[in-house]
């Protein structure tokens, strides 16, 4: 099963509404506010699921300068996390990337157990969440599609409106007040895995000052994997002319790739108007038609509780809902974890346990015979006859780069043949096809209920 972070479109949001908040005074008149000049946030993010997924907790340091306008977000690394389930038993996270804290793989939540967060940073200081009681929660019914050519706000995609939207149906427990939450992830292939400027892809390190009829750098046989980009101009007698204009190459996947694309908008539901009932036809997301190719989209229902419900709601309400520049200034929106001992501390974010029930959901895109994709509306390169714009194959890369991919030019480099800007020796192989690097974007595992 191909593991992914939910969490990152959680984490994204939260930093996305931070440079809402601190840059947007900026930019209108003088209010009165009690925003520092310079603000220092610590942002938590985790949510404990009782699926068999990584479980992990991120921590950064969000930092903006108003005067300069300059925002940034640091990992925190090398902090001690853990947490604690039903106040007694401890569980240690360990570190897998920079600021990211994952359980144990063996580790899911249970209905009914409560968990708390507790770290402590390199600094000495100590952080504490509420204590969060996984609630129950229904699973999906049924998850449909319909697709919808006014779907999308204008401003998302250039003004390109089309998409899929997704409905689910539930039954809703009529025992319990119940609080809902929805997310997605869509998932593509990529047949386009890497991209230099100024230079080209090699699977092997270069060899320093070793050139080929002052028209090729020579390469060894030390793997590498990585752009090779020399500097301008021409390092030696012997060694080739290196362009000074601006150029980028892409290169195609050595094997099969899947693009990861996460749902923002924040959907939320309380059940206190249909307690007990079926709720049918929620819409709960809206997946841009990219390209025409079939894609898989996870829809997950979490369960919340009443106060994860209130949090996501203010957020929602200061991130979706505003008034516009000139309306009313947003706030710090503290979450439920706190500085041992500093109550006063602002901690942006939330330590949450919910009940998941996903569906993995075909989308087949039959629907869409006629229609031109956002990749489509690209314009395509007459002077490149094959890859050129209008494949299948690179929608999606006009789609998340707003331009064509651009091949380096294979040998042999006769005549008029367009040549490479930068040339490899041996140059047999030439383009090479380049490595799909598990990331949150791709990956190169097949995930779950994709079909080939």
């Amino acid at each position: 099963m191909t593991s992914y972070f939910p969490g990152v479109r959680w984490l994204i949001l939260l930093l996305g509404y931070l440079i809402l908040l601190y840059l947007l005074p900026a930019c209108v008149d003088p209010v009165d506010s009690t925003l520092p000049s310079t603000s220092n946030l610590l942002v938590v993010d985790g949510t404990i699921t009782n699926l068999a997924e990584p479980q992990v907790i991120k921590l950064n340091r969000s930092e903006a300068d108003r005067l300069t306008g300059l925002f940034s977000t640091v990992p925190i690394t090398k902090a001690t996390v853990e947490v604690v389930v039903d106040s007694g038993q401890v569980i240690a996270c360990h570190e897998t990337s920079d600021g990211s804290y994952q359980l144990p793989s063996d580790f899911k939540g249970q209905i009914g157990h409560a968990y708390q967060l507790r770290f402590i940073l390199p600094d000495g200081t100590r952080y504490v969440s509420t204590q969060q009681v996984m609630p129950a929660g229904p699973p999906i019914s049924k998850v449909s599609a319909r697709f919808n050519p006014t779907s999308l706000p204008m401003q998302q995609l250039n003004g390109y409106r089309a998409a899929h939207d997704i409905f689910i149906n539930t039954q809703d427990p009529a025992e319990q007040h119940n609080y809902y939450r929805w997310d997605w992830t869509l998932w593509e292939r990529q047949y386009w895995c890497h991209s230099c400027r100024q230079g080209v892809y090699s699977p092997y390190k270069v060899l320093p000052n070793v050139y080929k009829d002052r028209d090729y750098f020579v390469r060894g046989t030390e793997p590498y994997e990585d752009c090779f980009s020399p500097p301008p101009g021409k390092a030696g007698e012997e060694a080739p002319e290196v362009p000074k204009e601006d150029w980028i190459y892409d290169y195609g996947c050595r094997t099969p790739c899947w693009r990861i694309i996460y749902g923002y908008d924040i959907v939320i539901f309380d059940d206190r108007n249909t307690p007990g009932g079926l709720i049918t036809q929620q819409l709960v997301a809206q997946i841009p038609f990219y390209n025409a190719q079939p894609g898989l989209v996870d829809v997950r229902q979490l369960s919340l509780t009443a106060d994860a419900y209130r949090y996501y709601k203010q957020f929602q309400e200061q991130t979706q809902h505003t008034g516009g520049l000139a309306g009313t200034q947003p706030a710090v929106l503290v979450g439920n974890v706190r500085q041992v001992g500093q109550s006063q501390a602002s901690v942006v974010g939330y330590f949450s346990a919910s009940t998941v029930s996903q569906v993995h959901y075909w989308l087949d895109r039959k629907d869409t015979q006629g229609i031109l994709s956002y990749g489509a509306t690209g314009p395509v390169d007459t002077l490149r006859p094959t890859g050129s714009y209008g494949n299948n194959q690179d929608g999606l890369f006009y789609a998340f780069n707003s331009r064509q991919p651009n091949p380096e030019p294979s040998p042999p480099y006769l005549g008029e043949r367009q040549k490479a800007k930068v040339r490899l020796w041996p140059n047999a192989d030439r383009p090479p096809l380049a490595p799909c690097l598990q990331s949150d974007n791709q990956t190169p595992f097949k995930p779950e209920g994709w079909r080939d």
